[in-house]
């Protein structure tokens, strides 16, 4: 839409850009519009904005960043892209393109991990807890552990050079980077330089690429246009990362350490058999269901010695 020749208030905007999105078939309209607009106005949500500010007009320069944002959202660019941060837990996160945005299910394996870090026994007082976390993206997951555990020290690796300066950027602007260590590395091709860097840990936590090849033509625009691909494509049948992962997961760990993987709700039981075919030391332990009852994550553990 023209930028209009008055002045308006955000009520208004809201309501011009949500018929908008609406009419050019963007994905969740309102929610589109709220965000980007709340932003603007130093919030997190339009609930969180004071009634009176709603009305009172805007100045030229909200106006025309409203729309210059709101032009981005309608090209189908992400609104966590357009606004430049999101939340993840308990963790504001700066966002940028091509970096793989996190997921409420990601949330789900990070309560996960945090719940057996808590209880389990062989993690006794004195012990040092150390992660590895293979694909950090943004670094919501390692951020987000090292934010709830202030024993906790990650390594953190990615196949993409973003991604790891995204991390590093964030884990900056937390506050975290004394315990953490973010590489540049691809796993499915420098095996052995992950393994020296290493050490044993007590954890292993991905949210690897699983799609499956063939889904990656029916993506939203969204994603297709915007994501990191390579985050994405985990090959034929998805697996392709996830097998390397399990294959290294027994030299990384400590005896009784954990792998925890987020993946496609097809693959949980091809993992189970592939792994007690494929992969001495280490055991399936259980499957879990995310918030929706799909089973969505993978709990390995490596056996003694």
């Amino acid at each position: 839409p023209p930028l209009p020749a008055g002045r308006i208030s955000a009520l208004e905007a809201l309501d011009i850009w949500k018929r908008r999105f609406a009419e050019e078939g963007v994905p969740e309209p309102a929610s589109s519009s709220h965000y980007i607009i709340a932003h603007l106005l130093g919030a997190k949500t339009m609930e969180s904005v004071e009634r009176s500010k709603l009305s009172e007009l805007l100045g030229r320069d909200q106006t025309e960043q409203i729309w210059r944002l709101c032009t981005k959202r309608l090209s189908r660019m992400p609104v966590q892209y357009v606004i430049e941060e999101w939340d993840f837990r308990d963790v504001t996160l700066k966002m940028r393109p091509p970096v793989f945005i996190p997921r409420p299910e990601t949330e789900e394996l990070v309560e996960l991990v945090l719940g057996d870090l808590e209880s389990r026994s062989w993690v006794g007082a004195d012990t040092q807890q150390t992660c590895l976390e293979v694909g950090c993206g943004s670094g919501a997951i390692s951020l987000s552990l090292l934010r709830s555990r202030p024993q906790l020290q990650v390594l953190a690796v990615d196949q993409s050079r973003d991604a790891v300066e995204l991390t590093a950027e964030n884990a900056g602007r937390l506050g975290l980077e004394d315990r953490l260590q973010v590489h540049h590395l691809d796993v499915m091709k420098a095996g052995e330089t992950l393994l020296s860097l290493c050490g044993s840990v007590s954890a292993l936590v991905s949210n690897p690429p699983y799609l499956f090849s063939e889904d990656m033509n029916s993506l939203e625009p969204e994603i297709s246009r915007f994501e990191d691909h390579g985050a994405l494509d985990g090959g034929e049948d998805g697996l392709n990362t996830i097998k390397q992962i399990l294959i290294l997961a027994p030299q990384i760990l400590i005896n009784h350490g954990r792998v925890y993987l987020e993946v496609e709700p097809r693959h949980p039981a091809r993992i189970q058999a592939w792994v007690e075919a494929n992969v001495g030391g280490l055991c399936y332990v259980e499957t879990r269901r995310d918030i929706s009852g799909r089973p969505r994550y993978c709990i390995l553990q490596k056996e003694s010695n």
